[in-house]
């Protein structure tokens, strides 16, 4: 295959007569001339191959990745530890270049990688059923809040505002054009405030999205809020961290009705920002409302074992109109790694990462409060990610972690102007006593 075709003058004018178009330009004419850029693109002068390879390696090298710096940011992404199985496999020919099965019964590897990757979902979840992913944890909670609305037939989604803020960002554009109304409910010492849950849920409210561990790390009361919710007969979805269900209670346990969350840290690198992929599971009872595909077990002919696509309610295999979401596409390739990572770990493997995580995340919260100098922004329980203050600018400490090649914590001023000065760390099994000892020495100074 072509990285690059070119088409010399006599190419375009063989295209253009075959149209019937005049020019270039004519193809253009539907978008206004003043949106048009009206000039040359402002390139640089052609290069070699060579000369592009190295000025696009320069390019590259501005960038500071996790093998530069030492990182302790989370809010989202998270910097764990990825076995070089993972890539290994993924990266196979017949795994790198599979597309989605349109003919699902001659994609048997493509159709038992998706399987896999359910079943296991499904396990560290509890709930019944789970899809073949999505394309991320952000839209994934907007798909259960469809679900819930469709579900219940409201028309308002209560979210708390200690869930993520780009999955709250998210949640209210797709539900401004579904015209379904999106309830926030303010935040008690960085947990959802129960009392104000209370007095905003009514007869209209289709569902009640919670983040625990929230955006601030906090594990939040789900037995209470499961309470509130399942009393007014409204949906109770839960957004997760799966690392965290390696110790944790599972959603099901607490009658949770749709879980979803961000499957990055399921084996899959930062890549800067992306591709990641968004999981859901739920009950058996919701399974016909859930968005994309199922990929379920049978038997062929013979007997043997055997992949089907069991559910596929998609505007692509049925009546648009039918469609339970006009999303496309699972991300196949990002969930496989996932398969490959959680099989690589398993439930041990899990609860260890878990476990690590938790223990030097309090490890550093101690380290960094003892002197008084940094304290705490909130008093709950937190998994691997907590949130300090101090008089100190949370860009200035930022700024200056940097300069000793330490990758710091999420201003939170960004999302929560009164968090002034807060500041958002993370620490996973990855970050060793020194780094945190260094952290805590570093920001002392500062």
């Amino acid at each position: 295959m072509h990285r690059y075709i070119p088409n010399t003058e006599a190419d375009k004018g063989l295209m253009l007569d075959s149209i019937g178009a005049q020019s270039i330009d004519d193809l253009f004419a539907d978008i206004p001339k003043n949106l048009r850029l009206n000039r040359e693109l402002d390139l640089p002068e052609p290069m070699s191959e060579m000369e592009l390879s190295a000025h696009m390696k320069g390019l590259s090298s501005k960038n500071k990745n996790t093998e530069d710096l030492v990182c302790f940011l989370g809010a989202g992404a998270y910097d764990h530890y990825i076995p070089s199985i993972v890539k290994h496999l993924a990266m196979r020919s017949e795994f790198y270049t599979a597309y989605t099965p349109y003919q699902p019964e001659i994609s048997q590897g493509t159709l038992q990688a998706i399987f896999e990757y359910q079943t296991m979902i499904c396990n560290l979840t509890g709930m019944e059923v789970s899809n073949a992913s999505m394309y991320d944890g952000a839209t994934a909670c907007v798909e259960a809040a469809m679900m819930a609305v469709e579900s219940a037939r409201r028309s308002s989604i209560i979210v708390s505002s200690t869930v993520h803020p780009e999955v709250r960002k998210v949640i209210r554009s797709y539900m401004k054009f579904r015209d379904v109304k999106v309830i926030e409910v303010d935040m008690a010492d960085g947990a959802t405030d129960l009392e104000k849950l209370k007095s905003l849920i009514d007869k209209d409210t289709a569902g009640v999205i919670i983040q625990s561990p929230n955006f601030f790390g906090i594990i939040e009361d789900l037995t209470e809020v499961e309470k509130i919710t399942h009393q007014n007969k409204s949906l109770l979805i839960n957004y997760v961290d799966p690392i965290s269900l390696g110790i944790l209670k599972s959603p099901s346990e607490y009658g949770v009705d749709i879980v979803v969350g961000e499957g990055q840290s399921l084996g899959n690198s930062l890549n800067f920002g992306g591709p990641y992929l968004g999981f859901m599971a739920t009950t058996s009872k919701l399974m016909r409302k859930m968005p994309g595909r199922i990929v379920g077990q049978s038997n062929d002919v013979d007997g043997k074992r055997a992949f089907v696509l069991t559910l596929q309610a998609r505007e692509q295999h049925i009546r648009r109109y039918k469609a339970t979401s006009n999303i496309c596409s699972n991300q196949g390739l990002n969930a496989l790694m996932a398969a490959i990572y959680m099989t690589t770990l398993g439930k041990k493997g899990l609860k260890e990462v878990a476990h690590q995580s938790t223990l030097k995340a309090h490890y550093a919260f101690s380290k960094l409060t003892e002197s008084g100098k940094f304290k705490p922004l909130f008093n709950k329980p937190f998994f691997k990610e907590f949130a300090i203050t101090s008089s100190v600018e949370s860009s200035k400490i930022n700024k200056q972690l940097l300069e000793h090649n330490i990758l710091g914590g999420y201003e939170l001023e960004k999302d929560y102007p009164e968090l002034k000065n807060g500041l958002l760390l993370c620490v996973t099994e990855k970050r060793t006593k020194e780094q945190i000892d260094k952290l805590a020495q570093v920001m002392e100074v500062i």
